[in-house]
């Protein structure tokens, strides 16, 4: 852990990017996390689907809030930030899980998203115009099977997805937060651009008897939150534990040991399998007989990868 009222607060602290960290305030009842993603992570993610540049920035929002979002769980799980309506964007999906990995995607109509792009000259648009009369959700899944997921639901109210995010807490949560989120292209000399993103958010801490009322508290706070820039939750060499000194530095600020981020999807044959298990037997052979094929084909949308499953492994019933 590292004292934010240290002047020699280390500039290693995250400037190597696909990294997330909490802190906590010295003096204040406050509490955020923090993180930076890189080429190798948010990069890699958004390249994979050959998304409008707008459109992929959008979704780079999205990833960057699971990170925020998906860091403060206390048990192994995973967190899917969800949006959805009838816009040229029909759904997306990020999805953290608490071992690091992060993986997304959208679907696009491309007829749509091309006359928003002119609407928009280029701008990156609000989310009623990208999903129309939709929702954010989001939602926890633990890793054990035995615990029901939790989702929260907000209408996509707000000019950007960090907006609609402060809803979500405030409605779902009734934890005031605000949140900033930045996704942009960096290129340095001699190189390609490369896709980068930070983020950041705070959370007021309920008052109590030893805190007594915390409003004040979260007031400063809030103000000093939001003159932080794009540029410095974007830029390489600017570390996350710098970002939060020169924000916080009067008071003091903790920042806890930070967890690696990786581009992982986390599809696997097994977990196909166990889906497709649990449909009806005919169903399945239903759907086998459409395509003319004693196996199933399946695609990842996520990453891509593509299955093949016979349909005797699927089939539980000896009848068939």
């Amino acid at each position: 852990m590292v004292s934010g009222n240290l002047t020699g607060l280390a500039d290693d602290l995250g400037a190597d990017g696909n990294r997330v960290a909490s802190f906590q305030l010295d003096k204040q009842a406050v509490r955020g996390r923090i993180t930076r993603l890189d080429a190798d992570v948010i990069g890699a993610i958004l390249a994979r689907h050959d998304y409008p540049q707008e459109a992929a920035r959008f979704l780079g929002e999205a990833l960057t809030l699971a990170v925020l979002v998906g860091a403060a769980l206390k048990v192994d799980g995973r967190v899917a930030v969800q949006a959805q309506g009838e816009g040229p964007v029909s759904l997306m999906v990020a999805e953290y899980h608490t071992s690091g990995a992060l993986r997304g995607m959208m679907n696009i109509d491309a007829e749509k998203w091309a006359r928003l792009d002119r609407v928009n000259k280029g701008d990156l648009p609000h989310p009623r115009q990208v999903f129309g009369n939709g929702a954010l959700a989001i939602t926890v899944i633990q890793d054990n099977e035995y615990v029901q997921p939790y989702q929260g639901i907000v209408p996509l109210d707000g000019t950007t997805l960090a907006q609609c995010a402060e809803h979500y807490f405030m409605n779902s949560e009734q934890v005031p937060t605000r949140v900033r989120l930045a996704v942009g292209q960096i290129q340095k000399a001699g190189e390609a651009p490369a896709w980068q993103a930070g983020g950041s958010l705070i959370q007021r801490i309920a008052g109590d008897e030893n805190r007594g009322d915390t409003e004040e508290d979260w007031n400063t706070a809030s103000i000093l939150f939001e003159s932080v820039t794009d540029e410095e939750l974007l830029d390489p060499d600017i570390s996350m534990g710098r970002v939060l000194f020169r924000l916080f530095h009067e008071n003091g600020v903790r920042m806890e040991a930070p967890t690696q981020i990786r581009d992982e999807c986390t599809c696997s044959e097994e977990r196909l399998l166990t889906t497709l298990k649990n449909m009806p037997d005919d169903e399945l052979i239903d759907l086998a007989q459409e395509t003319g094929k004693d196996y199933f084909e399946a695609d990842c949308q996520f990453c891509g990868r593509k299955y093949d499953i016979p349909l005797k492994e699927v089939i539980t019933s000896t009848e068939h």
